[in-house]
């Protein structure tokens, strides 16, 4: 079986994406996955490429047992998809990113808004503002708990959609 590539995707890759990187991660880890799933994140734009996690991610991903100091933030451009080692998951943290990664992305990548894959949230049409999780960079420390929450009240339904996806595979 092939490893399925999957990437978690915001502006910058400082704060949302980063986030939805290590809770995923360590969440198909716990599901026995890890072996089968590289999980990784990107932003859009690239004004902050090389840079960490913003200091408020780091904190809030700390303070929820998650290591983020390893992150180093990167933008997703189409050399990404050159080859067999592109993302096969996009995970768009808000409908803008699921827009642009749409007309990024090749034909055969599926690339859904995270926030889809949470129970509390179906029926929602997707893409959709709805489905949002919220920029915190501008604001305060609480709107990084907030995203932390959001982003881990999907992951249950995105690990079962990596399962799905990894059982199409054989």
């Amino acid at each position: 079986m092939s490893v399925l590539r999957v990437t978690t995707v915001c502006s910058g890759n400082i704060c949302r994406s980063p986030i939805a990187e290590y809770v995923l991660r360590r969440a198909l880890g716990d599901a026995g996955l890890g072996h089968a799933v590289v999980v990784d994140s990107a932003g859009i734009g690239g004004w902050h490429t090389g840079d960490p996690a913003d200091r408020r991610a780091r904190q809030v991903l700390r303070a929820h047992g998650y290591d983020g100091e390893p992150h180093r933030a990167q933008q997703i451009t189409r050399s990404w998809f050159d080859g067999d080692a592109g993302p096969d998951l996009l995970l768009a943290m808000d409908a803008t990113h699921h827009d642009d990664l749409v007309r990024l992305a090749p034909p055969g990548v599926e690339v859904v808004m995270m926030r889809a894959f949470d129970p509390a949230l179906a029926g929602v049409p997707h893409p959709s503002d709805a489905l949002d999780v919220p920029d915190p960079y501008y604001g305060a420390y609480d709107g990084f708990e907030d995203v932390l929450t959001m982003i881990e009240a999907a992951t249950p339904g995105t690990v079962d959609r990596i399962r799905a996806l990894l059982a199409e595979r054989g």
